[in-house]
């Protein structure tokens, strides 16, 4: 994360950059400053997951009892003294940097090989040392803020942006993160998670303006002196010899500093001893070795940018386009251009507007600003009326459609734009500019392309989104475009799928409610673009996954319907929709008698063991025994917890049923939330070490009365959730049965996938509801047998 090199160099290089704070004192100095203000510290959540996960064990699935009270603790020391605190998460994937998270995705699949290597080998949980979060730690933090009563979003673009523009632009305290892009980025103090000491509210503060004193830089200069180092945008490769040329023409090496350290201090020197001297004369491209990666080194640059901010290394006048936050793109090569972007006065709300250059009129085209939304609308002009139409509007509906910030641009744009689509246009470009050059400083302005068009669904969706009350919904409806990073999956044990393959029909059916919104069935819905992490998936391009249709009687629900209707009766029809996404219809009876939140638990248990034909009794047995006995343990009872060992296959079980509720939260957001999101929270239905305790015990053929722990009415309850679990699976043509009634006919459980040796090989594809796990093969490639034996 960040800049290459950057953390080391500052640690072991520069320790006077870091200084000792005390956040309490920080507060205190802020309210002084600032009286009846609320000092406010903006967290780069997905930068703390690993500080906050404090539990001894992580290997088992998680320990969410113990880590909810963890994320409570850490919330009650800065309210106690007076802090607000305002949590970041990454909501999407940039495409600039979608090279980098398929690096960092590959690079933990090896992690994880070793993990699992190592519990075979030693049948225990490996040291800190090779930690690795539990699957879903992001998408449940959200959830348990929320529940903290913090507030909680997720950004809707690259996370760190939006950080360092909410800190600047709300006058924060600081950020609190474990990123060096936060010393690249002119905004507020940053502040380092890793250092924090809770007790004491001590930390580290990386002080950008004494890093600049060391490297003889400016503010503004940064930007530039990160992209030449590397960073997620841009490759460490690209400016390699560069790099090394100016360490060779560098006559201050000093000897107490490793490589890496002078190669920074000798591309800082040449960016404040050489670029300098022809800064403001000559453009960048001609005085660095840029060549074809021109466009992607000026989107590097400009993505520190801030709005209201520019960049002197950007001189250029642009001929025709700018910025809704009026910082300057150029889209001209021409250095005598030198003029002003022309701004105008709105009539009403006595604010500059920025003006642009129509193509064809020649005339100046304000960026209108709704008097009403406050929202700055960019206008184009239709070629054919010749009428100003604000960008994203229907010429027929004249309906405004929500405007969003561009994960690229950093701009306001409506929703719905995907920045990899190529059937976008420049807003308002100079038609002498070719296409190429369209990125020759700073991010890009492009017109939208819509896979939702309804404006008020898309707003719905967009704000549950913003607010971390969904997963994904947004992602699919604005872009046709998800993700799903590393799973604690064994690539070597052939017997248990991956959850990316288990979940897909789920998700092929939420896709077709989102995309299809009633109307026309799957077939006319586009195909989502999945980037799932499974065995064997190279992630050189995306599944291309098609929706699939839900059957439900009456016909499927319209979002408008399901999301916005008060009807009397809908909460019945949103649970239907629901259980239609897991094709469990048939078990809505046994369903409804069974009470929260194990209603969630029984159908997502249902799902499963109809899809995954390698399931026993005895992992059912695990399953609802730990969820019985959660409610009776404390948080130290729970951690108090000894295994005899760890054994791999409930490790993926554990992780099968995590993510399993993960797609409980999409589902039951696209399906307008008929249940509680509580109901399928793992901190109310799931401890990793409880479950493997179980499971050890139900292997070696403990009885349901020890399960429980010798609790009469967890008994009954057991025996209840094991009732309706089986009879609905029979309802399916899948019969639960003891591992010990097959095992001897079957001795291959752990062999190849597919191969005669499993029961039921070929699997439950239930003819016309999609495909059983066995049968999915990797999306849009082409199946190849050997190369996708598992699947």
């Amino acid at each position: 994360m960040g800049v290459r090199g950057l953390q080391g160099f500052v640690r072991s290089s520069c320790p006077h950059i870091c200084m000792v704070v005390n956040f309490k004192e920080l507060a205190e100095h802020h309210q002084s400053r600032h009286p009846g203000g609320t000092p406010t510290i903006v967290v780069d959540a997905m930068c703390c997951l690993r500080y906050w996960y404090t539990p001894d064990s992580w290997i088992c699935g998680g320990q969410w009892r113990e880590y909810f009270s963890s994320l409570r603790e850490f919330v009650k020391t800065f309210t106690a003294v007076g802090i607000k605190l305002v949590f970041f998460f990454d909501g999407m994937v940039e495409q600039s940097k979608r090279d980098e998270w398929v690096k960092r995705r590959l690079k933990n699949n090896r992690e994880i090989a070793k993990i699992f290597h190592y519990i075979k080998s030693h049948r225990e949980q490996p040291g800190r040392n090779m930690f690795f979060i539990p699957s879903g730690l992001a998408i449940f933090t959200q959830f348990a803020l929320k529940a903290l009563g913090q507030e909680t979003l997720c950004s809707l673009q690259e996370a760190d942006y939006e950080v360092a523009s909410y800190g600047l632009q709300n006058n924060c305290l600081g950020i609190l993160g474990e990123d060096t892009d936060y010393l690249i980025y002119d905004t507020c103090p940053y502040f380092s998670i890793s250092e924090l000491s809770l007790d004491s509210l001590d930390t580290i503060m990386l002080c950008r303006e004494k890093l600049c004193q060391s490297l003889g830089l400016s503010l503004s200069d940064l930007p530039l002196l990160a992209c030449l180092l590397g960073n997620d945008i841009i490759p460490e490769g690209m400016f390699e010899s560069f790099r090394y040329k100016c360490l060779s023409s560098y006559t201050s090496v000093k000897e107490n500093f490793d490589k890496k350290g002078n190669i920074i201090l000798a591309v800082a020197d040449h960016i404040s001893k050489v670029l300098r001297l022809h800064q403001g004369e000559k453009k960048l491209e001609e005085m660095l070795p840029l060549g074809p990666n021109k466009a992607l080194f000026y989107k590097g640059v400009a993505s520190y940018l801030l709005p209201g901010q520019k960049s002197p290394w950007f001189f250029q006048k642009p001929k025709g386009v700018v910025t809704l936050d009026k910082q300057v793109l150029s889209m001209s090569s021409d250095p005598k251009s030198k003029q002003e972007v022309p701004v105008c006065t709105h009539p009403e709300s006595k604010q500059e507007v920025p003006m642009c250059t129509d193509p064809e009129s020649k005339q100046e085209v304000p960026l209108y600003a709704d008097p009403e939304s406050k929202q700055e609308v960019p206008m184009c002009t239709d070629p054919e009326p010749k009428q100003e139409v604000p960008l994203g509007t229907h010429p027929e509906s004249r309906q405004e459609v929500l405007l969003c910030t561009h994960p690229e641009s950093k701009q306001k744009l409506p929703v719905g734009t995907d920045p990899e689509f190529n059937l976008e246009a420049p807003l308002c470009t100079n038609p002498e500019i070719k296409q190429e050059d369209l990125v020759n400083m700073g991010p890009e302005v492009k017109q939208q392309i819509t896979v939702v068009s309804d404006p008020e669904i898309l707003k719905v969706a967009r704000a549950h989104h913003v607010h971390a009350e969904s997963y994904l919904v947004y992602n699919v409806m604005s872009s046709g475009e998800v993700e799903c990073s590393n799973s604690l999956e064994d690539a070597m044990d052939q017997a248990l799928p991956s959850q990316a393959f288990v979940y897909r029909p789920v998700r092929q059916r939420v896709y077709s409610l989102l995309l299809g919104d009633g109307q026309g069935g799957a077939s006319t819905c586009p195909t989502v673009k999945e980037w799932f992490v499974y065995s064997g998936n190279p992630l050189r391009q995306p599944d291309l996954v098609r929706p699939l249709q839900m059957s439900i009687p009456g016909g499927t629900p319209s979002l408008k319907l399901l999301w916005l209707s008060q009807e009397a009766g809908l909460q019945a029809q949103r649970l239907d929709t629901l259980l239609a996404c897991f094709d469990l219809s048939s078990s809505r009876e046994e369903l409804q008698v069974v009470e929260s939140p194990f209603q969630a638990l029984c159908c997502l248990l249902i799902y499963l063991f109809v899809q995954v034909d390698t399931l026993c009794l005895e992992d059912l047995h695990a399953f609802i025994a730990q969820a019985l006995c959660l409610e009776g343990k404390t948080t130290m009872e729970l951690a108090d917890l000894q295994l005899d060992h760890v054994d791999p296959r409930a490790v993926q079980l554990g992780t099968l049923l995590v993510r399993g509720l993960t797609t409980l939260v999409l589902v039951n957001s696209a399906c307008g939330f008929p249940w509680k999101t509580s109901d399928f929270m793992p901190w109310n239905l799931f401890d990793g070490k409880l479950f493997h305790q179980k499971y050890l015990l139900s292997e070696k053929g403990h009885t349901a009365e020890a399960l429980v722990e010798q609790h009469r009415s967890w008994l009954t309850r057991f025996h209840a959730l094991k009732s309706v679990v089986c009879k609905a699976c029979m309802k399916e043509n899948r019969p639960i049965v003891s591992r010990r009634h097959w095992r001897s006919h079957h001795s291959g459980r752990r062999g190849r996938q597919g191969s005669s040796a499993h029961r039921m090989s070929s699997g439950y594809s239930r003819s016309g509801q999609g495909q059983h796990w066995r049968d999915q093969g990797p999306g849009s490639r082409q199946y190849d047998p050997e190369q996708w034996r598992r699947y």
